[in-house]
């Protein structure tokens, strides 16, 4: 009998992957509306559509470069420059990936030894766990709570320290809770990595939406030297399936990233790398256009929070709603189960993100005006 690697002995299927199938397979007189993913259904920018169709038909479609083409990276050289004030070498200190997620095996791989320590955020994105876990590097997981606003305890995280953790993952504006990090905390967190010679590894792909003060940790004096991020093209630009990340940092953690990228893939799409180009040197009122749209859609989102009787942050930032239940309604999952059932609703239970996550729920703002009109008729009703 040939047994599987002993590696995904802890490793589940992710959360969405078996629910959305479960979804899939139901049978339901009316369409399920979900709430769940934060899969932007709004198009790309009319001239990042019209480069991508041009340039497949250029003909160049063979293998490219493991750094991405010149001009992508000038382009997020750029981007960095203008909307964080972040100064980036585009040679040498940014390096596309293949979405963001890809990235997190990549940074894991690259500087995790098996039994190596892992600061992870409770609540957080599963996949830093997950991953953590794959490359048999052990989590150590950091509160955030909500009376904290969701942002570390520095007095807690100077007690885990003492393990020697070499990697942080932070991530900030945060997901799924969407509280933002201050400079101040950001410049504590530098000084934290200072002092313990931690890598702090800040994914942020949701500085664009309904932020008014989009921030990388990189701005930070002293950041570049234990500090790298990652970001994405697939929230801020609408084009998720497209696969466009990015990490930037100093030299030598980049070239450290691309030997295990460059093991592992082939390089990006050449007309994708062209439309992504375009995407990152749009004007502003692309952004302002997203904005109106999001706001627009959170203000129902809020009304259907009411509905359910759970409470949110209204300065929170992101697409995502965090809402926690009444004190009645402990189980999470069992509460977004009742509305799926009964309602054929999907909102995703707050528990998949780590244990602190129990009792909140979240709701994505990836839903045309329509549907969410119609959620909030099916909870009237």
């Amino acid at each position: 009998m040939i047994t599987e690697a002993q590696r995904l002995q802890s490793v589940q299927e992710y959360y969405f992957s078996k629910k959305l199938q479960e979804i899939a397979n139901m049978k339901t007189e009316i369409p399920i509306i979900s709430l769940g993913i934060g899969s932007p259904d709004l198009q790309p920018h009319p001239e990042v559509i019209e480069e991508l169709i041009n340039v497949s038909q250029s003909g160049i479609n063979g293998y490219q470069s493991y750094r991405g083409i010149p001009e992508m990276r000038e382009a997020m050289s750029t981007f960095y420059q203008n909307k964080f004030n972040v100064s980036a070498n585009p040679s040498t200190e940014i390096l596309p990936l293949i979405g963001s997620k890809e990235g997190i095996m990549h940074i894991s791989m690259a500087f995790l030894n098996e039994g190596d320590k892992v600061l992870i955020p409770n609540p957080g994105y599963p996949t830093y766990s997950s991953v953590t876990e794959l490359v048999q590097a052990e989590p150590l997981f950091y509160d955030l709570k909500d009376e904290n606003n969701w942002l570390p305890d520095f007095e807690k995280l100077e007690k885990l320290a003492e393990q020697q953790p070499k990697i942080m993952w932070i991530n900030y504006p945060h997901m799924p809770t969407g509280a933002k990090a201050s400079k101040d905390v950001l410049r504590k967190l530098v000084e934290f990595a200072t002092r313990h010679n931690i890598l702090i590894v800040n994914d942020n792909p949701y500085s664009f939406i309904l932020n008014d003060e989009p921030m990388s940790i990189l701005s930070i004096d002293g950041a570049k030297e234990v500090c790298i991020e990652l970001n994405s093209l697939s929230k801020t630009f609408n084009i998720a399936g497209w696969r466009v990340g990015m990490v930037i940092g100093k030299e030598n953690f980049i070239n450290s990233i691309l030997k295990v990228k460059s093991n592992m893939d082939s390089g990006m799409n050449f007309a994708i790398q062209k439309a992504a180009t375009k995407a990152l040197l749009v004007d502003n009122s692309w952004y302002d256009e997203l904005t109106n749209i999001y706001a627009e859609r959170r203000k129902i989102i809020w009304e259907i929070a009411d509905l359910l009787n759970v409470k949110y942050n209204r300065e929170a930032v992101g697409m995502f709603i965090w809402a926690k239940l009444p004190n009645d309604k402990k189980d999470d999952k069992t509460f977004i189960d009742e509305i799926l059932y009964d309602k054929k609703i999907f909102i995703t239970p707050g528990s998949i993100f780590g244990s602190n996550g129990k009792g909140f729920i979240r709701f994505s703002l990836c839903a045309p005006l329509e549907k969410l009109i119609e959620v909030k008729k099916r909870l009237e009703a």
